[in-house]
């Protein structure tokens, strides 16, 4: 790519009310422009960074089975009413109708349009198990949308759902998806923890969330200094309700816990910090299918419910999770896996005919080399293309 044909409009000045790094600079950058509140355009610069974490996250699909699916953005509210949803999920859930009177909401999760084209499909445990997943745009009508794409309206989603013929094997797709989507982050370069969680809205009967560490993170995590253990502090000190006077601090640079502050997977010492969720994975159980009529026959013959895993990724989010724990003062700084171009030849006089020719050799021999290279062949001043760099 070049710079005269690039679409990224870069500018000095921070959006009105942002104050996350991520907020600040994507739209600094020209990576995304807002429309309206939690709303946002991804730009080319953007869009390049969301097809790299959706490459990654599809590669370590593959290798766990999980085939992608795209399912209507737009759902059928009778999938809400039967899974009882409709009115639970409050006001998030937007709802419109068509011509014809029928009402829809738009897509907040997929859980209901998932088990909709498994039931009736899928009919034998021999069938079984199936993990299903896409990447999806998904709306929730947010009272409060804040921080740029951090926590938007409108989001880009990777949602995996698992069905399953015993609650074993549930437990072992439930491992195995915890593993992969480690894999994902690390490979993104991301440092994050994996934590105990509450299952909230979704429902099921255990949840974990992976969380990207970052002083900006809007969860506060209980993290061990000796083992891989972390937890929500919600559910941190619902475990410790044997000790009475446990209280936690309001969070400071100390980060430490008062009272029991003993890691309850070994004798390391627990302390406080910050954390974005960019994944969230559920037991799910029969929560979805025993109400939709998702069942299969056993070696028996005899009918019974699917037992289902739901497996949650922010693509959106992760873009500007990255941002949040790696920037300076100057701006976004992208690791090896998201960073839109891995090479900017900045030729810094243009005028100048030996430098412009040794840009353009080098460029055409990164090209040639399938390196993903932008050169910046305006005519414009040195420092300044410094600063948009």
């Amino acid at each position: 790519m070049r710079f005269t044909r690039l679409y990224a409009p870069t500018t000095k000045e921070a959006p009105q009310g942002a104050v996350l790094a991520s907020h600040i600079y994507l739209s600094r950058a020209g990576c995304i422009a807002q429309v309206a509140s939690g709303l946002y355009n991804y730009l080319p610069l953007g869009k390049r960074v969301l097809k790299k974490i959706e490459t990654i996250i599809n590669e370590e699909m593959a290798k766990v089975y999980a085939q992608e699916v795209e399912l209507s953005f737009v759902t059928p509210i009778e999938l809400w009413e039967e899974s009882g949803r409709a009115d639970k999920f409050g006001k998030e859930l937007l709802r419109v109708k068509d011509r014809k009177d029928n009402s829809f909401v738009l897509g907040p999760t997929h859980e209901e349009m998932m088990v909709n084209i498994v039931r009736k499909k899928v009919t034998s445990y021999k069938q079984l198990p199936l993990n299903l997943y896409q990447m999806k745009i998904k709306f929730r009508d947010e009272a409060r949308p804040r921080f740029g794409v951090m926590r938007g309206r409108e989001f880009l989603m990777k949602d995996a759902y698992s069905f399953h013929a015993s609650e074993e094997d549930l437990d072992r797709e439930f491992n195995t998806m915890e593993v992969a989507y480690k894999t994902i982050l690390t490979r993104l370069g991301l440092d994050f923890r994996v934590v105990e969680a509450d299952s909230g809205a979704i429902g099921g009967s255990g949840s974990k969330e992976l969380m990207v560490i970052a002083d900006s993170g809007e969860d506060t995590l209980a993290v061990c200094d000796s083992c891989e253990y972390g937890a929500n502090i919600e559910v941190y000190m619902n475990l410790d309700d044997e000790n009475d006077e446990a209280e936690v601090v309001e969070y400071t640079d100390i980060k430490e816990l008062k009272g029991d502050d003993n890691c309850p997977q070994c004798s390391g010492k627990l302390s406080l910090t910050k954390g974005i969720e960019v994944g969230h994975i559920f037991k799910l159980g029969t929560t979805y299918s025993k109400p939709l009529g998702c069942t299969y026959l056993d070696e028996n013959g005899k009918s019974q419910d699917m037992i289902m895993g739901t497996y949650g990724m922010g693509v959106s989010r992760i873009m500007a999770a990255v941002i949040e724990q790696h920037n300076d003062e100057k701006g976004c700084i992208w690791t090896d896996a998201t960073t839109p171009y891995k090479v900017n030849i900045l030729i810094s006089n243009i005028k100048d005919e030996a430098q412009l020719a040794y840009g353009e050799n080098l460029y055409k021999e990164l090209n040639a080399k399938g390196i993903e290279v932008i050169i910046d062949d305006r005519k414009e001043r040195f420092g300044f293309k410094m600063k948009d760099a």
